[in-house]
């Protein structure tokens, strides 16, 4: 964890963090994003850990007003080199602090993929939590897709795990679990002609009961909680979608 800042993981993954995850398509997340905002109250829309814009930029062509903040200039240089994407306001700094750099409030917050796990310590999570319910309106929304915890996969606390072979590369992930601080300790680790590249991802896994209790220590009430963006039943497995309130009385 030594020199391992809000940063760190974009600074070191932004020039193959879209190859790597190209996979994962980001269309049901800014259909279900779309359908949310059109529920809540009206005001700009602002992502946490914006990165590349994968979701950002489809929100803003599509008439959104839409905000980021994000700790990585690279990351967010990566975005602002696609179209579109120098259009929209962001700010950079730590998303824990959720601080856009203007004085607006949002109609709804959000924040997709794994990305919230990455704030390391349980306070900087409730912190998230504290300064989202500050920004929202009255009536406001704090969207939350997160993956659920598999702790089973970590034998002896820890995994190697194969997720590219090529005839001049190989792309493992490398993970220690530490059970008691709720950590993930990893690496994507490429193996090319080019040497060896290391990038390192730590993470901070909560339950889904315990963001519910960092959402009522913030004074905002869950709504809604999917097993995915169409509004599947939760399972409690894989990628889950969280919907909290701001009082419309607060």
């Amino acid at each position: 964890m030594e020199n391992y800042g809000p940063d760190t993981y974009g600074e070191l993954n932004a020039d193959v963090y879209d190859e790597w995850h190209a996979a994962h398509d980001p269309g049901d997340a800014v259909r279900g994003l779309l359908d949310l905002i059109g529920q809540s109250p009206a005001g700009p829309v602002l992502e946490l850990a914006v990165g590349t814009g994968r979701v950002t930029i489809p929100l803003a062509e599509a008439g959104v007003d839409v905000r980021g903040i994000d700790a990585s200039e690279a990351m967010v240089a990566r975005m602002r080199a696609k179209p579109g994407g120098d259009r929209i306001p962001v700010a950079i700094g730590d998303m824990a602090d959720v601080d856009p750099g203007t004085d607006d409030r949002f109609g709804l917050v959000f924040i997709v993929f794994s990305t919230f796990f990455f704030l390391t310590e349980q306070e900087d999570q409730v912190r998230c939590f504290a300064n989202v319910a500050e920004r929202l309106l009255p009536g406001g929304r704090f969207v939350l897709e997160c993956p659920m915890p598999d702790v089973a996969r970590y034998a002896r606390n820890q995994t190697l795990e194969t997720f590219e072979v090529g005839i001049d590369r190989v792309r493992l992930v490398a993970v220690r679990h530490d059970p008691a601080r709720q950590r993930l300790d990893g690496h994507h680790v490429l193996i090319s002609g080019n040497g060896v590249r290391l990038a390192p991802a730590f993470m901070r896994y909560a339950w889904p009961a315990e963001l519910d209790l960092m959402a009522r220590l913030a004074g905002l009430e869950r709504v809604h909680r999917w097993g995915g963006w169409r509004g599947e039943a939760f399972r409690g497995e894989g990628n889950y979608v969280t919907v909290y309130e701001k009082p419309a009385t607060a």
